[in-house]
């Protein structure tokens, strides 16, 4: 996989590489996109350069590349406006928003809102991502709280924290793994950066 060139001699330098985290939106050969997923590579031989990977997804056509850049790189940050939305409703893969400020309603599918659909709720409140005046993306909240409808047998051990969990259903149909006292009807705090679970709200 070639290594990118992002940052034309002259121009501000904004971010690097140590910048990176899901949902930073950089500017790659002029072009935005939103950082999916990355990871550091570490070099295997001495004096070899340390390597970021990225997915991201270009906000203008939506497509997913897998991108290399030397650790340390330089980027510019595109010019993206944030407004603050309320989620309405799903329809199939459709899912419906409101703008608060405008009022105006617009909806979004499942392959551009990726994992983040996992964490959606009605009501709940969250950022647009607005590039050239086109809608382009959400921000979530890193907490989302969201009720439990069912919850299967425990017994399985979490190998690196020692507890044992269960699988449990949420309102929203995503499944996740918590501890073996919860219940359905009670309410959990859900870490959307990793998927796990954080804390019970409330009981039933």
């Amino acid at each position: 996989m070639p290594l990118l060139s992002v940052l034309p001699a002259g121009d501000e330098i904004v971010l690097t590489t140590a910048d990176f985290r899901k949902g930073l939106a950089i500017l790659v050969e002029g072009q935005p996109y939103l950082i999916m997923d990355y990871s550091v590579q570490t070099p295997s031989a001495r004096g070899s350069a340390t390597l970021v990977r990225i997915k991201g997804r270009n906000v203008i056509t939506g497509q997913v590349l897998d991108m290399t850049f030397k650790a340390g790189e330089k980027f510019q940050e595109p010019d993206l406006e944030r407004r603050k939305i309320n989620f309405l409703y799903a329809a199939g893969d459709e899912f419906h928003f409101m703008d608060e400020q405008s009022f105006e309603q617009f909806h979004l599918d499942r392959e551009t809102l990726q994992d983040a659909a996992r964490w959606l709720r009605e009501g709940i409140t969250l950022r647009s991502v607005v590039f050239q005046g086109a809608v382009v993306g959400i921000e979530l909240p890193q907490f989302v709280e969201l009720k439990v409808v069912e919850t299967g047998p425990g017994g399985r051990s979490d190998m690196a924290s020692g507890k044992v969990t269960k699988p449990a259903t949420l309102e929203n149909g995503t499944q996740i793994r918590v501890p073996v006292y919860l219940d359905g009807g009670e309410t959990v705090m859900v870490d959307t950066t990793t998927g796990e679970f954080v804390r019970r709200v409330s009981g039933k």
